[in-house]
């Protein structure tokens, strides 16, 4: 595998599209599988401290290599963030019994700090995609340790949970998911909520469409929706311990956003400059995704109870981090 990749960037005019994934747990090994068989990478390299557990699964990987696109997969090292394209951290500590949000977001914090070093150690050129938990606070963590610009350093924000969202907003009205345009927003966690003034079905507001289908209690199944979102990871961590394969496919919509410059709308975990009244937080909002990672903001203004609901959700953030700095 790695005489593979050292022919390949013999090549002079061989522009190879390279994700490093740090992290070779199940969300980063289920975001590898995804993405390899999407064809958008042309190079995988997974990085880990546990070197047996990386490869262990860069074999697992490689032996599909006759089912996927042409790709190249193999464990690398921290040289190797000097010429990837995106980084996708996925590693960190998970919360242990009686252990509360601030102690996970302490040691979580300490080991984003540690990649982030490696990173600019290496000159890298990459965009940052942040998964670890508490996601919010540890992209404006990773985005002030690198200095860089804020369109280089994003987090994994509310896609999967934008996905949830629509997927039972499908289930509900019995209308095709890819027909249904719908977003939480805020931090990716309790205080996060639904922008049902953005949802819609093919262009029709969701209330409107009920009125069309005649359902008298939409008000409480609104409410209903918005807190299944919610509980939606809880009720995964209990049935099976943790969730990897929805998360694994939002990267692969993030990702591969920024690899194919595809100028896409994905509620990522992105640094406000005052969009929304909100400065120096990162939350999930609407942005637009290309080759050069987050750009502008699309839209800012929201109903007065949304946008409240946003302020909230910025606020929560705000005093966790100053909890965690203090």
């Amino acid at each position: 595998m790695q005489s593979m990749r050292k022919k390949r960037n013999e090549k002079s005019l061989w522009n190879s599209r390279k994700v490093a994934i740090v992290g070779a747990g199940a969300v980063g090994a289920t975001f590898a599988y995804a993405m390899a068989q999407g064809g958008a990478a042309d190079e995988i390299c997974l990085i880990d401290l546990n070197e047996e557990l990386c490869k262990g699964q860069v074999l697992d990987l490689a032996h599909g290599l006759p089912f996927y696109p042409t790709i190249n997969i193999y464990a690398g090292s921290e040289k190797d963030y000097a010429d990837a394209d995106v980084i996708v951290i996925t590693a960190g500590a998970a919360q242990e019994k009686g252990e509360t949000r601030l102690d996970l977001l302490k040691k979580n914090s300490t080991i984003i700090e540690g990649i982030v070093d490696q990173i600019t150690a290496q000159d890298s050129q990459a965009t940052i995609v942040v998964v670890t938990n508490p996601v919010d606070i540890l992209t404006k963590i990773a985005l002030e340790r690198s200095g860089w610009d804020r369109g280089r350093v994003m987090g994994s924000g509310t896609v999967l949970d934008s996905s949830r969202f629509k997927f039972l907003l499908s289930e509900f009205f019995d209308v095709y998911v890819g027909s249904i345009h719908a977003y939480i927003l805020g931090e990716h966690g309790d205080s996060e909520f639904a922008a049902w003034s953005m949802a819609n079905i093919s262009g029709v507001q969701l209330d409107e469409y009920s009125d069309q289908l005649g359902i008298e209690d939409w008000p409480q199944k609104k409410i209903e929706i918005e807190q299944q979102v919610k509980d939606s990871a809880y009720h995964i961590i209990d049935y099976k311990g943790a969730t990897n394969f929805g998360v694994g496919l939002a990267l692969v919509q993030i990702v591969g956003a920024i690899l194919k410059d595809q100028r896409r709308v994905l509620t990522v975990s992105y640094h406000l400059e005052g969009e929304y009244g909100i400065d120096d937080m990162c939350l999930a909002t609407p942005c637009l995704i290309s080759q050069n990672g987050g750009g502008s903001i699309v839209g800012t203004e929201l109903p007065g109870d949304e946008k409240g609901k946003l302020l909230d959700s910025a606020e929560i953030l705000r005093k966790e981090y100053s909890g965690l700095k203090g």
